[in-house]
């Protein structure tokens, strides 16, 4: 079985999401910020009408911040039934991964922080951290965005 996934990065860093939870993949625009939200919420914008909660995936995976550019991008996912955008530094390409080039994250890097974690994905030269978005938001944080 062969999984398609959207490759984006994060620093110097890849990871891979499946392509059927993505909805779309926007260019930043402008965010409203909203008082007293968790710090990894951006805010909220208007998407084709509607309010669309944005979160930043360095803020939420606890890396450094840095400035976002041309190639900052928002990643459109739909998460049991609530869509979020997500803010990564640059999306690269599409890709159909063979399931023999996926292997289990070592025990050692996944905690209740990090079950978001799927797998590492060998993709010719670079390893690929292949993320399940249904875990990058706690459930308690998934009940609190739509509440924003």
């Amino acid at each position: 079985m062969e999984n398609q996934i959207v490759i984006f990065a994060l620093g110097s860093e890849f990871f891979g999401a499946d392509i059927a939870k993505v909805e779309s993949i926007i260019k930043i625009q402008s965010i409203t910020q909203l008082p007293h939200a968790p710090s990894f919420v951006e805010g909220v914008t208007n998407l084709r009408g509607k309010v669309l909660p944005v979160i930043d995936l360095r803020k939420r995976f606890g890396l450094p911040a840095e400035e976002r550019d041309k190639n900052s991008r928002i990643i459109v996912v739909s998460v049991d039934q609530i869509e979020v955008g997500m803010i990564v530094d640059e999306v690269s390409e599409v890709l159909t991964v063979p399931e023999d080039s996926v292997e289990a994250a070592p025990a050692i890097v996944t905690t209740v922080d990090s079950s978001f974690i799927k797998g590492i994905a060998k993709i010719e030269e670079r390893l690929v951290i292949l993320l399940d978005l249904t875990q990058v938001l706690s459930i308690k944080e998934q009940a609190e965005i739509p509440a924003l």
